[in-house]
């Protein structure tokens, strides 16, 4: 595999240039800012978990500005594996500390993760075609439905945290659905809208984990 191979998949680029995509680009800063802000929520709380979220959160603005700048396989990858590594952590953490589930049933929930995807994916796929490489964030929004459902009588307000967040999301993959079939109506596309909204969703996704826990500890248990 060439890993310096261009990637062209967005409607802003036009050409291989470092800045063929500047608001693409200059959104991830969204990323870092929701992770300075996240940061100094929690960074008091004694909540390890919480802070590792918001490193991921950080390296999530710097490998999404990697790839929309150079544009390459590798860059790819620094994109999106810590987005799997924030969703991956957040299913544990929801698992173990929202569900009150053991360890190991946690660990299952994150390798069950992958089955979800590729099955729920595929599912969305075949009613909506228009969904494309969005499908997947999809299978995650569902799979936080999922995550408010179960909780809505344990702990109603987490409950409400998540929707809220699956909400945000649901308009986030929206906007990068519509990217390049309106990118003749709108040469910036919509991608960029994508960065600044999962960034409220991802700060949203930490501060409710943090209350959760927070309250949590209140009521001693």
């Amino acid at each position: 595999m060439d890993w310096t191979q261009q990637v062209d998949g967005y409607c802003e680029r036009l050409d291989p240039g470092l800045w063929a995509e500047p608001l693409n680009a200059v959104t991830n800063l969204a990323f870092l800012f929701a992770a300075w802000a996240a940061w100094r929520l929690v960074r008091h709380d004694g909540l390890p978990l919480v802070k590792v979220l918001v490193l991921i959160l950080a390296l999530i603005g710097i490998g999404s500005g990697l790839f929309h700048t150079f544009a390459t396989i590798w860059a790819s990858l620094a994109d999106t594996l810590p987005i799997l590594a924030f969703i991956l952590v957040f299913v544990f953490a929801a698992s173990r500390d929202f569900l009150d589930w053991p360890t190991k049933f946690a660990l299952a929930a994150v390798i069950g993760v992958f089955p979800w995807a590729a099955g729920v994916s595929w599912a969305l796929l075949q009613v909506m075609p228009g969904l494309g490489a969005s499908a997947v964030y999809a299978s995650v929004d569902l799979l936080i439905w999922l995550y408010a459902a179960l909780l809505m009588r344990r702990v109603p307000a987490t409950a409400r945290a998540m929707a809220i967040g699956a909400a945000i999301l649901a308009v986030s993959i929206t906007a990068r659905a519509l990217d390049l079939p309106f990118c003749g109506q709108n040469p910036f596309g919509s991608h960029f809208l994508w960065h600044v909204l999962n960034a409220l969703m991802l700060f949203w996704m930490i501060r409710s984990y943090r209350g959760h826990m927070l309250a949590k500890a209140v009521q001693g248990g």
